[in-house]
């Protein structure tokens, strides 16, 4: 699959013309990359990389079957949580601005949209990577949130992180009121379950005058960008790509800020939606990117990757193996088939079991599933799905949709789905001549060790999801 990145016009009207050449060039050099590349070419995948709790090695799957990836940490999680890849997910280590990330969740706990931000001397020479925001100027929280995530500003950072520390830390001022900001980032981060997280500022510099020990992992990182999507003002923000902002200067003057995205994935990537960029020397090249298909968010988390252009090609094959191995198992798979009328409906439905009526000698009750078209989502990497029914003791008059049973579906031993057995057909119960005909043949079974009632079937399939050897 090619896969490349292009400015859109909207974007080359609000970014100056400088700025405008070089995002060119290096998008040209990204889809020159990215295209050029064989698919079969594989960046590293690693014995000991985990899928679905399990290594590469002891899954025995290909290399074929397997993310092909740079970075030195990632995770892989989806919308529910659950982790699909990990490479040293629980190792820590410097995540740079995707520190970012738990400063727009922490402000967005205590700031309105429209409540004010204003930039002191100190937010403003931060330095580093930039929102171009001046010492005096004031904007809205809604644009100051753009400002620290579309263009990674430092300097937004702080300026968020001083004003909500201001309340947080009874009017502390400067450097207190970001470190009372701060305290409020690592609490939140242990409330929603960070294990190997610490914040020392609000920007992610990890060097000099900021070196520390502040680090993640990859899985807390897949945490954080899981929680900040659900939040409507934090996802439109890092979905939007770039955009402009309107600021008041000190001398109270208007200008417009030109933020330029970092995330080169925006529109240029199958369901692209965010989040984070980071870089130091310390992190790497990093980023924790999200995609949404058919209704569906996941996560991939690159931290340590070996070139700006590489995080983003990690990412996508991260999140392209994680959405092409989900896949939709019906439940019902049968080759048999019935004609079944229910609610005055005629449907033709896959017959499941062939379920014994215990009043008749030789009679079975065609039986399909309570919804014969529910289907499941599965990981096929983790296993194929196995299957076990249990039935009812089945006697009287039977109508179309009464419970006859149980189906169980399983991936691993775990239950992943359950569901009624039901009939597909009237069967009447035997009446009064035919049912002492039925004692009596019975009667004279049983002398000769001959089965009394027909046995139940399960006729219902599994077909294979993964096969070790090369594929699925």
């Amino acid at each position: 699959m090619k896969r490349y990145i292009k400015l859109t016009d909207s974007i080359r009207t609000k970014l100056p013309s400088r700025l405008i050449k070089g995002l060119a060039a290096f998008a040209l050099a990204f889809s020159l990359i990215l295209s050029a590349a064989p698919e079969t070419a594989y960046a590293d995948v690693r014995k000991a990389d985990i899928i679905m709790g399990s290594s590469v090695d002891a899954r025995g799957l290909s290399v074929a079957q397997c993310p092909s990836i740079e970075a030195q940490y990632a995770a892989v999680m989806g919308q529910d949580g659950t982790v699909y890849f990990e490479r040293s997910s629980g190792t820590p280590t410097q995540i740079a601005s995707i520190t970012k990330i738990m400063t727009a969740l922490v402000a967005l706990d205590h700031m309105k949209m429209d409540d004010t931000v204003t930039v002191s001397a100190r937010a403003a020479a931060v330095g580093e990577s930039s929102a171009s925001l001046r010492e005096g100027d004031t904007l809205t929280f809604e644009n100051a949130l753009k400002a620290l995530l579309i263009p990674s500003g430092n300097d937004a950072a702080v300026a968020i992180a001083e004003t909500v520390g201001a309340k947080l830390g009874n009017g502390a001022t400067g450097a207190a009121a970001e470190s009372a900001f701060v305290d409020a980032m690592n609490k939140k981060g242990a409330d929603i379950g960070l294990t190997e997280t610490v914040f020392r500022n609000s920007h992610g510099l990890d060097d000099e005058e900021f070196a520390g020990d502040q680090h993640s992992s990859a899985l807390d990182v897949a945490k954080m960008a899981k929680l900040a999507m659900q939040d409507s003002a934090f996802r439109t923000t890092v979905s939007a790509g770039s955009s402009s902002i309107p600021v008041t200067h000190a001398d109270k003057t208007k200008g417009t800020i030109e933020l330029a995205t970092t995330d080169l994935m925006i529109g240029n990537f199958n369901g692209a939606c965010g989040i984070k960029t980071g870089y130091t020397n310390l992190a790497g090249y990093s980023f924790a990117g999200a995609a949404n298909r058919d209704g569906k968010d996941m996560y991939a988390i690159v931290i340590h990757s070996n070139s700006e252009i590489q995080r983003f090609t990690d990412a996508q094959e991260l999140l392209d193996w994680a959405f092409e191995h989900n896949v939709t198992y019906p439940l019902a798979q049968s080759n048999q088939t019935a004609s079944m009328t229910k609610d005055g409906k005629t449907s033709t439905v896959p017959v499941v079991a062939l379920v014994s009526h215990s009043d008749w000698i030789n009679k079975q009750v065609k039986a399909t599933l309570s919804d014969p078209t529910a289907a499941i989502e599965v990981f096929d990497l983790n296993g194929n799905i196995s299957q076990s029914a249990e039935y009812e003791k089945v006697s009287g008059d039977i109508k179309v949709g009464d419970k006859l049973g149980t189906i169980t579906f399983k991936q691993r031993n775990n239950e992943v789905a359950k569901a009624d057995i039901v009939a597909c057909e009237d069967v009447k119960a035997p009446d009064l001549f035919e049912g002492i005909g039925i004692w009596w043949d019975r009667l004279f079974r049983g002398f000769n060790n001959q089965p009394t009632e027909a046995e139940s079937v399960l006729l219902n399939e599994t077909p294979r999801l993964h096969d070790k050897a090369g594929g699925s």
